[in-house]
């Protein structure tokens, strides 16, 4: 008996040593890398890690913002090549089928289904977005969408009641009233604007629209928002295997955008931008009356020049007014050691308690009800109008979703080299896009 009683009390403590172990190795350190690449958001992050941190003790998260836009996803890359990607990085809709057919990124949905999280507390089909078949490659974190920045002292200058922006309409034959705005903002070294017969589009002083240079294969702050209002569309939806560059609907949008430079004089030239993007650079600068920005760029309108700015609809197209409607989201690297607590992370990142903290901060909208609220009361508290963004997304027929599609680089590497010649007056809009659009779509073949 007391055999069996000593035999039972190793047993015990065995077993408490083994459980003890076994908590000790669960606790281990972990540190988890995450990428972003706007600067402007590092600092709500950083406070959702300290949050996150404090229920994790035993999980540090490094934050990392290795370049902007572009050189991000050169990082990302070469990180991939080399073995070294971050653990979890934040991802867009153009790229990240790309990276799930090359195994880069986890599928997720299993562990969704595991810790039931509630994937319809994201607004609209956010969530859907992120979604292949049965697959799931990130949860939403933010949404944005497009509309007009402007110059509140060049508008007054030109006699324009702003009001005019609510009814304003386009159309790619001769720019509609929109076009009218433009000209009547734009003017020469002489003081004359674009409507007088004087005008000289050889030596503009002042632009009336701030155009970017080709705007890539989506030209989501370039071009997006007029071809769209076409009834135009990318494609026939998320997957498709074609692309519809070659729709005279487009083509007549691009060689219109093109030609508010090329034959008009009422937008800069290709080199006058200077870089992808540099059209809210020049517009801060002082050089045009309007810009298409982003809403994740308000806050650079804010800082940036030293003017006061006001946000407009985008114009009312052929049919009705459009904006691209785009939403981020984090996912994990295929390649890393702490699968578990990387979701975990990205968990957190899609909570509600995270997102209200981004709201918070007023740079970007969240992909929750409760962050966006918080946002939107942010920038109340500053004297902000942003309705310019909020009316277009909540508007049911007022958005279109960004391309998602396989061969993503490969259709940039065709559009962009194409778009940029348009913009330069190399080629016309119909040359170009019935030459692009017929690589782009053999892409798709067997």
């Amino acid at each position: 008996m007391r055999r069996s009683v000593k035999l039972q009390l190793v047993a015990s403590i065995l077993l408490l040593m083994l459980v003890a172990f076994g908590s000790v190795q669960a606790q281990e350190p972990v540190e988890l890398n995450y990428w972003l690449w706007d600067v402007a958001q590092v600092p709500q992050y950083e406070e959702c890690a300290a949050n996150f941190e404090a229920a994790n003790p035993n999980i540090t998260v490094t934050i990392e913002q290795p370049g902007g836009w572009f050189d991000y996803w050169t990082a990302l890359q070469t990180a991939f090549v080399g073995g070294d990607a971050p653990d979890i990085f934040t991802n867009h809709l153009s790229k990240y089928p790309e990276f799930a057919t090359l195994g880069q990124i986890v599928d997720i949905q299993p562990l969704v289904e595991r810790d039931g999280v509630d994937t319809s507390v994201y607004l609209g089909e956010l969530a859907a977005l992120w979604t292949r078949g049965e697959a799931r490659y990130g949860l939403p974190k933010d949404w944005d969408t497009v509309a007009i920045v402007y110059n509140k002292d060049m508008v007054e200058a030109a006699g324009i009641d702003p009001a005019v922006f609510e009814t304003w309409t386009w159309n790619p034959a001769d720019g509609g009233d929109f076009q009218e705005v433009i000209a009547q903002l734009t003017l020469d070294v002489n003081g004359n604007n674009g409507l007088s017969p004087d005008f000289d589009p050889s030596n503009v002083a002042q632009f009336g629209l701030v155009t970017g240079q080709g705007g890539g294969f989506n030209g989501h702050e370039q071009w997006s928002h007029f071809a769209a209002s076409t009834g135009w569309t990318f494609t026939d939806g998320p997957w498709a295997e074609s692309y519809h560059y070659d729709d005279p609907r487009f083509i007549d949008a691009i060689q219109w955008y093109a030609d508010l430079h090329l034959e008009h004089g009422f937008a800069p030239s290709f080199a006058e931008v200077g870089v992808p993007d540099g059209e809210h650079a020049l517009f801060a600068a002082g050089e045009g009356a309007l810009v298409f920005a982003g809403s994740w760029r308000i806050n650079f309108f804010l800082n940036q020049p030293d003017f006061e700015v006001g946000f407009a609809l985008p114009p009312v197209g052929p049919e009705g007014r459009k904006t691209m409607f785009n939403g981020l989201a984090d996912s994990i690297y295929s390649g890393t050691e702490h699968v578990d607590e990387a979701w975990e992370w990205v968990k957190y990142l899609a909570s509600a308690e995270c997102q209200t903290i981004v709201g918070e901060h007023g740079v970007v909208f969240p992909a929750i009800a409760d962050g966006v609220e918080a946002s939107l009361a942010a920038r109340a508290e500053r004297g902000l109008d942003v309705s310019a963004f909020t009316e277009q997304a909540l508007d049911p027929n007022g958005t279109f979703i960004y391309p998602i599609t396989d061969h993503g680089s490969e259709v940039a590497a065709i559009m962009g080299p194409a778009m940029d010649s348009i913009r330069l007056g190399e080629v016309s809009a119909a040359d170009a896009l019935l030459v692009a659009n017929a690589e782009v779509n053999a892409l798709f073949s067997p």
